[in-house]
């Protein structure tokens, strides 16, 4: 069996089912007192956090000029900055361009695209959401970000930050400048959200607030993956268009919804031998009534979907909202 760990950060797993599946449950396995939190934390369904970065924009000084329009409300909300300045009114956008010398980045980059025709242009700086379900305190949100951008940036990179509570769920946008100050540019890939997830969890967690950072594998959960152009069809009640050109015979499709599957289903086995691994192994260190929710809660692991199934899913819903609307007036 290819080993595929499900964990937390850059090769330190936290969570790392598949490691106790084989291992065996005749093997003398000790689980720290951190791993024991973490499942425990998972089967009681603490609430997760959400660590987002944002592709579009941030790659030339207007497209973050409004950026950081936009996060301030022109003005009216405060940018909290990486020194502890607190910044609002007219103009502190082009007041944070200046401090940050992206003018002059934008300058050295533009130079070197000259001097290698064909380079993927990089980035000015990077677009970060953190956000936490309704109900999280959000001075506490904050402050868990506040917390996580000095541990994790630092004196290395520039950052701004601003709070925003005007949806249900509280979140925190972030600016990251993308070339630190000692000239090192930050990548961020997967691994590095995952440390992110897991650094921003505990940050909270500091802050009294319940919150955790596992993979939706572990979890069982997964959520269709729309695009803008599909949300805002759907939003216009054109579900059912959508759904049956979803729905029409193609070979090519159902191909890969076949392997897609096959995918979804080896991972879900996985996934399912090590929570009852996870079980066995408290267990035997007298965590009974822990093992006990660790069974609860793999025997309730939604059924496994495909994106295609998921979409019809979603359209399904979206067609059904404006009969049950209709009927209700």
């Amino acid at each position: 069996m290819p080993r595929r760990s499900i964990e937390l950060g850059g090769g330190a797993p936290l969570l790392d089912l598949a490691s106790y599946a084989r291992r065996g449950p005749s093997d003398r396995v000790h689980l720290p007192q951190e791993e024991i939190q973490l499942l425990s934390r998972t089967v009681r369904r603490t609430p997760e956090v959400m660590v987002k970065v944002l592709t579009q924009g941030g790659g030339d000084l207007k497209a973050v000029g409004r950026h950081l329009g936009y996060l301030s409300r022109e003005g009216d909300l405060e940018i909290e900055t990486d020194d502890g300045r607190s910044l609002s009114g007219e103009g502190i956008e082009q007041e944070l361009l200046e401090d940050w010398d992206l003018d002059l980045e934008e300058a050295r980059r533009t130079r070197a695209l000259r001097s290698r025709p064909g380079m993927v242009r990089p980035k000015l700086v990077h677009k970060v959401v953190f956000s936490m379900p309704a109900g999280t305190p959000p001075e506490g949100l904050l402050r868990g970000v506040r917390s996580f951008a000095r541990e994790t940036f630092g004196a290395k990179h520039r950052y701004a930050m601003v709070l925003h509570t005007d949806e249900p769920h509280p979140h925190v946008h972030m600016v990251v400048k993308a070339v630190s100050e000692e000239g090192v540019r930050l990548n961020i890939r997967k691994a590095t959200l995952r440390e992110w997830r897991r650094d921003f969890a505990r940050h909270l967690r500091a802050q009294g607030i319940s919150a955790n950072a596992t993979d939706k594998a572990v979890r069982g959960t997964r959520r269709a993956r729309l695009s803008d152009g599909m949300y805002r069809a759907l939003q216009r009640n054109a579900s059912r268009r959508i759904q049956m050109q979803r729905e029409q015979p193609n070979t090519q499709q159902n191909a890969s919804e076949a392997s897609s599957r096959e995918t979804l289903l080896h991972t879900r086995a996985q996934v399912e031998r090590g929570w009852s691994a996870a079980a066995e192994i408290l267990d035997r260190q007298g965590q009974r009534d822990l093992a006990w929710y660790v069974r609860r809660f793999a025997e309730a692991l939604p059924p496994v979907r495909t994106d295609r199934e998921l979409l019809r899913q979603v359209a399904r819903s979206e067609e059904r909202r404006p009969r049950e609307q209709e009927l209700t007036r």
